[in-house]
C-alpha cells in the first residue's frame, strides 16, 4: 500500500471515531462534568500510600478506540475480577470504615474497582480513561464503579452486575469521578436522567 493510500486509511478512520464520539455524546452516552469537587478520603489515604498512583506526571489521556478485541478485553477483565474476589467490608477486613487497596482475595467495591484499572493499564489501556467513580444505589447506598471513556460511551464495569453499561443504561445516580487529567482529582457528575424511584439493580 502506498504513502497516500495509508494517509488516506488513517484518516478515515479518524473521522469515523471522531463520528462515534459525536454522535455518543449527543445521544447523553459521554457524561458531563461540572468542575472539581472533593477526593474521597479513601481515595486520597490510598495516595498518600501509593502516589504513582495518582501522579498526574505519568497521566495518559483520551478516549479509547473501542475495537472489537479492546471490547473482550474489557468483559474478560470485568468477569476475571469479579470472580477472583470475594466480597467483603473494609470493617471485615481490615477492621476499619474505609480503606482503599488492590485486594488480595476479598475486598469491597472500591478494591474492584483499582484492580480492574490496573490490569487494564497493564494491557495498555490510558489511565486517564479509567476513572474511579462514586454513585449512589436506588436504595441511597453509595457505591464505586470504574467508567471507562470510549469512542461508544462512557462504560461502565460494576462488580454487582456481570454486563458491561453505557453509564445512563445503568440505574445509578453518578455523583463524582476522578479527573481525566489528574487521577488525584475529582470533578463532579452532571446527572440529571428521571430514574424510576424504588428502581431495583
Amino acid at each position: 500500500m502506498s504513502f497516500v493510500a495509508r494517509l488516506i486509511l488513517v484518516s478515515l478512520t479518524l473521522l469515523a471515531g471522531a463520528a462515534e464520539t459525536l454522535a455518543a455524546s449527543r445521544d447523553g452516552a459521554i457524561m458531563r462534568t461540572i468542575g472539581p469537587t472533593s477526593q474521597p478520603v479513601g481515595h486520597y489515604e490510598f495516595c498518600r500510600r501509593l502516589p504513582a498512583e495518582c501522579d498526574p506526571r505519568g497521566e495518559r489521556r483520551g478516549r479509547v478506540q473501542l475495537t472489537a478485541a479492546k471490547w473482550q478485553q474489557l468483559i474478560a477483565i470485568n468477569d476475571n475480577v469479579n470472580t477472583a474476589v470475594d466480597p467483603g467490608t473494609d470493617k471485615e477486613i481490615f477492621g476499619v470504615e474505609e480503606y482503599w487497596s488492590f485486594p488480595e482475595g476479598r475486598g469491597d467495591c472500591e478494591d474492584y474497582v483499582l484492580l480492574k484499572r490496573r490490569e487494564l493499564i497493564r494491557l495498555g489501556w490510558p489511565a486517564g480513561a479509567l476513572l474511579i467513580t462514586v454513585v449512589r444505589q436506588s436504595n441511597g447506598d453509595g457505591h464505586a464503579v470504574l467508567t471507562v471513556l470510549t469512542d461508544r460511551g462512557d462504560l461502565v464495569l460494576d462488580n454487582l452486575v456481570g454486563t458491561i453499561e453505557v453509564w445512563n443504561q445503568t440505574s445509578y445516580q453518578y455523583v463524582k469521578r476522578q479527573s481525566d487529567r489528574d487521577p488525584g482529582r475529582w470533578v463532579s457528575i452532571e446527572d440529571d436522567r428521571d430514574l424510576l424511584v424504588g428502581s431495583v439493580r
